[in-house]
């Protein structure tokens, strides 16, 4: 998931290191594993790559996360090399 954070976000980022706190600690409630979190310099402030059970779960993750108001996010669905070799093979 790619963030950017919107006006409240940089308006009260002093208080940003206990949101990412509060935002891993919601990711880990719905089931999910966070691999890593970043602060990103560029187009985008924040990365977090994590696993969570399911698309929809993922979702509601994200809008929940962006219903705060502090980011919006840009979620990307990762594919295995496994996986993509196999559909690789399945080509007609």
């Amino acid at each position: 998931m790619l963030m950017r954070l919107t006006d409240k976000g940089i308006a009260e980022i002093k208080s940003a290191p206990k949101r990412i706190e509060e935002g891993i600690a919601a990711f880990e409630a719905m089931g999910g594993k966070i691999l890593g979190f970043y602060t990103m310099l560029g187009e985008y402030d924040y990365l977090a790559i994590g696993d969570l059970p399911d698309d929809e779960t993922a979702l509601s993750f994200a809008l929940a996360l962006s219903s705060k108001g502090f980011v919006r996010t840009t979620t990307l669905k990762a594919i295995s090399t496994d996986a993509f070799a196999g559909a690789v093979r399945r080509l007609p």
